[in-house]
């Protein structure tokens, strides 16, 4: 039983408290690009995003502390955090690519792929301590979504989110669902 509660607290060249804080400022920063996605009812939102972020800071952590690791210390053994950084961006950006659909000639999804790339990276952040520049991605983000996705409205370079010409989900489901009429007389 010593050994199991000995591999279960393993210690950590970063206190288990910074490396909390870590991963609940990766789920803040992480809701805070979310919240924007689901108040515009897109289909990667609070949920999705949070944990994107989360994961990637949980890598990043994992990473810093794998090369500090004893038993992975040596000279056979060579850690390289950079690919954990190479390995979550492709990973994220697959899931950000499933977001993104080529339909009647225009793409839809590309902002929600691309926040679920950023949510990504500001996790990775957090997770490596980088708080100031996960901090500033995320306020940066928020300004890019929330203000000039207003200005775009505006100056009527999109249409409003919620429209049938913005091809919003409710649009999408209101097309896509049967009135009825369809299947009376056969």
């Amino acid at each position: 039983m010593d050994q199991i509660l000995a591999d279960i607290l393993v210690g950590t060249r970063t206190p288990y408290p910074v490396i909390f804080a870590r991963l609940c400022g990766a789920i803040l920063l992480g809701a805070l690009i979310g919240i924007e996605r689901e108040k515009r009812q897109q289909p990667a939102g609070l949920r999705t995003h949070i944990l994107v972020s989360l994961a990637s800071a949980i890598f990043a952590v994992v990473a810093v502390e794998s090369v500090h690791m004893a038993s992975l210390s040596g000279p056979e053994v060579r850690i390289d955090p950079i690919r954990v950084v190479e390995a979550v961006t492709a990973g994220v950006a697959f899931l950000a690519a499933g977001m993104i659909v080529f339909s009647k000639g225009e793409v839809k999804g590309l902002t929600t792929g691309a926040g679920m790339w950023l949510a990504g990276a500001v996790g990775l952040s957090i997770g490596f301590g980088f708080w100031l520049i996960a901090a500033f991605a995320a306020i940066a983000s928020l300004i890019v979504l929330f203000i000039l996705g207003r200005m775009e409205v505006a100056l009527q370079w999109k249409a409003p989110e919620g429209t049938e010409e913005n091809g919003s989900r409710e649009a999408r489901h209101r097309d896509a669902a049967p009135t009825g009429s369809e299947n009376r007389g056969r």
